[in-house]
C-alpha cells in the first residue's frame, strides 16, 4: 500500500464490514456459483433461509430481485444492482431493499482471487454512514454473513 492510498483506507473503515474466507475450489467454480442462477439462490443467505427470486441478470445494469424467506416465517425483499463484473475476479453491486433509492443499500465489492488453484472470497461491504454499519452489526449482519460462505463452502461440494 502507498501512502497516497492509505487515507482512503481509513476513511472506510468505520463504515465497512469485510468478510474473506478461502475454498478448496478453483476460481471459476467459486465464480459460477457466485453468478449462475442455477446456484446463487441455493446457497445465498444466513442457515435457515430460502429463496425465492423474481428476476436475475449478473451483468453490469443488470439485478437480482429476490425475497429471502427467514426461518421465522418473515420476508425480507431484496434488490441487488450489478455496477461491474468482471469473470473471475471481481463482482461490484448496490444491495438494498427492493424498492427504488433505498436509503439503506450499500456496496458491496466481492473479489476472487486463485491462491494456487484455492479460491479466496473477500467481500468489502461499504455502508454510507458509520451508524449505518453499526445498525447492521448489531442485527447481526457479520454472524450471518459468514453462515452464507459456510452454505457456499457447503454447496461448491455438490457442483
Amino acid at each position: 500500500m502507498t501512502t497516497a492510498d492509505a487515507p482512503a483506507a481509513t476513511s472506510t473503515a468505520d463504515r465497512e464490514i469485510v468478510l474473506s474466507r478461502e475454498y478448496d475450489a478453483p476460481r471459476e467454480l467459486v465464480w459460477r456459483a457466485y453468478t449462475d442462477p442455477a446456484h446463487l439462490p441455493v446457497w445465498w443467505g444466513p442457515n435457515g433461509f430460502t429463496n425465492t427470486v423474481h428476476e436475475i441478470d449478473v451483468r453490469a445494469g443488470g439485478r437480482w430481485r429476490f425475497t429471502m424467506h427467514g426461518p421465522d416465517g418473515k420476508d425480507w425483499p431484496n434488490r441487488i444492482v450489478y455496477h461491474e463484473v468482471v469473470q473471475p475476479e471481481r463482482l461490484v453491486y448496490l444491495h438494498g431493499d427492493d424498492v427504488d433509492d433505498d436509503p439503506g443499500a450499500f456496496h458491496v465489492t466481492v473479489t476472487l482471487d486463485d491462491v494456487h488453484g484455492r479460491t479466496r472470497v473477500t467481500q468489502r461491504m461499504l455502508f454510507a454512514t458509520a451508524a449505518q454499519k453499526q445498525g447492521v452489526e448489531q442485527f447481526g449482519a457479520v454472524e450471518l454473513g459468514k453462515q452464507t460462505l459456510d452454505k457456499l463452502a457447503a454447496h461448491l461440494q455438490t457442483m
